[in-house]
């Protein structure tokens, strides 16, 4: 039996560890107790490890779900969300570039962990929306359970606990800025990728031993019912053993960090479009499940 680990919150309980079996009920086995929260959970990854992998399929099958579960965010508070740039090659052809011949070093940029991380149902909230021109940004997240730093790319495999789906929500018109005093300073990261609830995240943590090969993947995301993101994760230039060696070369990593992995072509500044006032956004993945997002524009006083 497959299964995710979820962070939920019931009629009669606050957040809480459980599991997200694929009929798209959530159980909670007594062993994941010991753990309050999932980050706590991910920074006793060993342990946890031996409960997910003695349980019993039988009986995880006879669990009564929680009744009203509903999911928040499966790590509600990650120590630190980095989020690899451009590394999709048809991406960066959409967006008018090419990939450089030789060596090409990841990059990445930071997300506020606390504020950008959302829930996998939860709104996407949105302001100064013709100015913004939000976007949405399929891609699969790494979630990251032993502490290492200088991570061979061979032994990368060892530091994931997991992997959830994501949607790095983009302020496209705060990524340049209007004026700048040079080159260097004319692109703003922080205005275009640290927007409050810009990272929905979820379902759950889907635990690594269940991702046969995480090159093999096939991503999708809806817009208000429309496919606009279709690819997997072969395209990528950068493979996930690369990404988390590349990131461990700069920061150690911790368990409860956050790596997402860039995203596929399709993305809505490449035609002109940008989000708007109840939207929908539908992400998925082969074998994480999906999230599903509305858009809520602050500024707007109707419903």
């Amino acid at each position: 039996m497959t299964f995710s680990l979820v962070t939920f919150r019931s009629p009669v309980s606050g957040p809480k560890v459980g599991l997200l079996l694929p009929g798209g009920s959530v159980i909670e086995p007594a062993g994941l107790r010991h753990w309050p929260s999932m980050l706590d959970l991910l920074e006793d990854w060993p342990a946890a490890t031996s409960l997910l992998d003695s349980l019993d399929p039988a009986e995880l099958a006879h669990l009564t779900p929680v009744a009203g579960a509903e999911l928040l965010a499966p790590i509600r508070f990650p120590r630190k969300v980095m989020c690899a740039g451009v590394n999709y090659r048809k991406h960066v052809a959409e967006m008018g570039g090419s990939v450089p011949d030789g060596d090409w070093r990841p990059y990445f940029f930071l997300k506020p962990p606390s504020t950008t991380v959302t829930g996998p149902g939860d709104p996407i909230v949105i302001r100064d929306t013709d100015n913004a021109r939000y976007d949405w940004e399929i891609e699969l997240a790494v979630i990251i359970g032993r502490a290492g730093r200088d991570i061979p790319p061979a032994q990368a495999s060892q530091h994931i606990a997991g992997y959830c789906v994501a949607n790095d929500i983009t302020a496209r018109g705060y990524h340049r800025r209007r004026s700048a005093p040079s080159e260097p300073f004319a692109y703003d990261w922080f205005a275009a990728k640290g927007i409050d609830s810009s990272l929905p995240l979820g379902p759950g943590i889907t635990p690594a031993k269940f991702i046969t090969d995480p090159q093999n993947l096939h991503l999708r995301l809806w817009h208000n019912g429309e496919l606009q993101q279709d690819e997997t994760t072969a395209d990528m230039i950068c493979q996930v053993d690369e990404l988390v060696a590349a990131a461990s070369k700069v920061v150690t990593l911790e368990p409860g960090d956050v790596i997402a992995t860039g995203t596929p072509s399709g993305v809505g500044a490449a035609r002109g479009i940008a989000l708007k006032h109840n939207d929908i956004v539908t992400a998925a993945i082969e074998g994480l499940g999906q999230i599903s997002n509305r858009v809520i524009d602050a500024e707007r006083s109707e419903p």
